[in-house]
């Protein structure tokens, strides 16, 4: 279980914008339904400086700055901020009825203010300066900078300027548990720092040299893709790390024995072979975009184990390291 300072959601809140309400419903959570869902060398200055002298010589998921997901378990098997006073007492969504899920509202801010402080120091080591994003919480279907999204993709991230948000249907995480078999709430951290991971490469400037060089070679568009999303759980296994190390006010650690298995059981469910075979679908890697189950733990854990950013170099790796 993840622990964390309530005072520390509360800084966490100016990163949530609710929308919750303002897209059509797919029903309550009870039933579960719907659909399946640069600074000084080193650090991540360094990293940020290989990559794009590698990418000047071939992830957005889309061409033309299209959402980033790693999340996308549909069934086809393919991807100034407003403030929300939600808070440990508040249980009202939009003044009229009691928020079934003020407790999960309450984890995404301690996370996304975490997740982002951890970068930060990071980025500042790195004598570079890092860019805060939000998340919007819908319901069912949102307008973005990068057009109109359902819940049925999943967990998602807008680059596009103006937005460069992370966007989530919470009824996704009912998904996860129970048809992907991948419950807990350090599952559920494990996909908001896989999307903030999404966020870093955008404003680095990554996910621009990855579509670059998708267009300049459109046979290896799927093979970036999963490259780019293996980095994001990269990103995520260095987050923990860093969490792993630190403890609340009360002494109590962050994370538990048991929440990293939890990460990686969600990395596993997420795995695009899992979710073909799930599916009923031929397991065919020529078509993966996100990775497979074991590739996904496998980068998720190398992040994890060294805390090193520049551990997370997947363009640079071979095609057995990416499960390809």
């Amino acid at each position: 279980m993840v622990e964390y300072d309530r005072d520390a959601a509360q800084r966490g809140k100016r990163y949530i914008e609710d929308r919750r309400g303002q897209g059509q419903r797919r029903g309550r959570r009870s039933g579960g339904g719907g659909g399946m869902p640069v600074g000084k060398v080193g650090g991540i200055g360094g990293l940020i400086i290989t990559l794009l002298v590698m990418f000047l010589g071939g992830n957005a998921l889309t061409d033309g700055g299209g959402t980033s997901s790693g999340f996308d378990i549909g069934a086809t098997g393919f991807e100034e901020t407003n403030q929300v006073n939600v808070g440990p007492d508040d249980t009202m969504l939009n003044g009229d009825r009691v928020d079934e899920d003020a407790d999960t509202v309450e984890l995404m801010a301690f996370l996304m203010e975490d997740i982002q402080v951890t970068w930060d120091q990071y980025f500042t080591e790195a004598g570079l300066d890092y860019q805060f994003t939000s998340m919007v919480l819908f319901t069912g279907s949102v307008s973005t900078g990068c057009g109109n999204a359902t819940s049925a993709v999943g967990p998602f991230y807008c680059p596009a300027p103006g937005d460069n948000r992370v966007y989530i249907d919470l009824d996704f995480y009912d998904e996860l548990a129970r048809k992907f078999g991948a419950p807990g709430d350090f599952a559920q951290a494990y996909v908001i720092a896989h999307e903030v991971g999404h966020h870093l490469q955008s404003v680095t400037g990554i996910s621009d040299q990855v579509r670059q060089a998708q267009q300049q070679n459109p046979a290896s568009k799927n093979e970036l893709s999963v490259r780019q999303e293996l980095q994001a759980d990269c990103f995520a296994g260095v987050w923990a790390n860093s969490a792993n190390s630190r403890t609340t006010s009360t002494g109590r650690r962050i994370i538990e024995e048991g929440d990293i298995e939890e990460g990686l059981a969600a990395a596993a469910a997420v795995g695009d072979d899992r979710i073909q075979s799930q599916a009923g679908m031929s397991v065919d890697p020529h078509t993966w975009t996100h990775g497979s189950a074991a590739a996904r733990q496998a980068w998720f854990m190398r992040g994890f184990r060294s805390g090193d950013p520049e551990q997370c170099d997947t363009y640079g790796a071979s095609s057995d390291e990416v499960g390809l």
